[in-house]
Parts: C-alpha cells; structure tokens; sequence
C-alpha cells in the first residue's frame, strides 16, 4: 500500500559533497539571508492573521497571500539546507521566494477550499502533539534538539571523513520534512493534518 501524498512536500539532494571544512564559516556566509528572513517571517504571521479572517468568511486563503508564505518557507528551507539545518551544499541559496535550480526544493499545493471550523482549532489544539515532538527534533522550545546534534554529527564526520553519511542525511531531511509540514499545517496553508513520519518513501 502506498503512502498517501502529503500537499507539501520537501526534498534535499546530497548530489556533491559539501567541502570537508567549509561549513565552519557558512553561517556567516548566510547571515545576509539570515537577516532578510528575519522580516520576512514577521509578514509571514501577518499573512496567516490576515489568512485566517479571510477562510473564516471565504473558506480560501488568497492566492497571493498563499504565494507568498509559500515563498517564505520555500526560501527557509534552501537557507536551512545550506547552512545550519543540514549543511547539504556548497551552493549559495538564492535571493528569491520563487522556484529555483537548487538541491532543496519545498513545493505546497494551494488548497481550493478550507475549513472554516478547522481555522479556529487546528494551529493551536489540534497541533499541539506535533508541537511537542517538532520541539524535541528541531529544540524550538528549548535546548540544542535532534537535529542540531545529527547535524554537527555529520560535520564532524565531514571535516575528518570527507563524507557525509547517508542515513544520517535522510534523517535530517526527515526532521525538516516532519517541521515544514506543521508549520504549513499551522499556518493554514492545508487542512490536510500532518502524518507522524519522516520520510514518504
């Protein structure tokens, strides 16, 4: 039996590589796109509030509006692969909330119809388990968290191997799949509740 589809889906390809030593200093390579996406989250939570109140009267997210926190999540994902959230390339992200020829790719399917009940319940009550386990894997609420650790992990493995072993980037991109989905999820981006699973395949 197949997995059924999720409406975002997340990807990261380990096609080269990354240098054994140069992960050392991408986070101040990054910083500039660490300080755009600084604002850039700030207007995400002001479109998910503006969302909200138009799927309470409509049941649609503006199409717009859904482009652009899309965009965000999109450019988050290639900054984190990057840098800190996986170290998967040497690529430079680009500046850009569109597609883009890169190894991290994160497409979310724009919902015709939401919930009008679903909007008032699901980005606080109805996601708290998930809240709980993406705050252990990542450490948001507190604390280094699984990922930081596998992350490092690999580096390390990297710096002296010149490898980065395979199992432990599925299971980075998995945590990452994992967080994405319930920040879509919770942002009302789908109606669709996010599986309890890292990977599709």
């Amino acid at each position: 039996m197949t997995k059924e589809s999720y409406p975002l889906t997340l990807k990261g390809e380990l096609s080269v590589p990354p240098a054994r030593g140069w992960w050392l200093i991408k986070w101040l390579l990054a910083l500039p796109h660490f300080i755009i996406l600084v604002f850039l989250w700030v207007a995400f939570v002001v479109v998910a509030i503006i969302a909200f109140f138009a799927i309470l009267y409509t049941r649609k997210y503006p199409r717009g509006l859904f482009d652009f926190n899309a965009g965000v999540l999109k450019w988050t994902w290639r900054v984190g692969f990057y840098s800190c959230g996986a170290l998967g390339t040497d690529k430079y992200p680009p500046f850009t909330l569109g597609d883009a020829d890169y190894p991290a790719e994160l497409q979310v399917e724009y919902p015709e119809k939401l919930s009008r009940g679903l909007v008032l319940v699901k980005w606080w009550l109805l996601a708290i388990p998930h809240y709980i386990v993406v705050s252990i894997l990542t450490g948001e609420g507190g604390g280094l968290g699984l990922l930081f650790g596998l992350v490092i992990f690999a580096a390390l493995v990297l710096l002296f191997n010149g490898k980065y072993p395979g199992s432990i980037f599925k299971l980075v991109v998995g945590i990452n799949r994992w967080a994405y989905r319930v920040t879509a999820y919770a942002s009302l981006m789908t109606d669709k509740y996010p599986p309890f699973r890292f990977w599709d395949d």
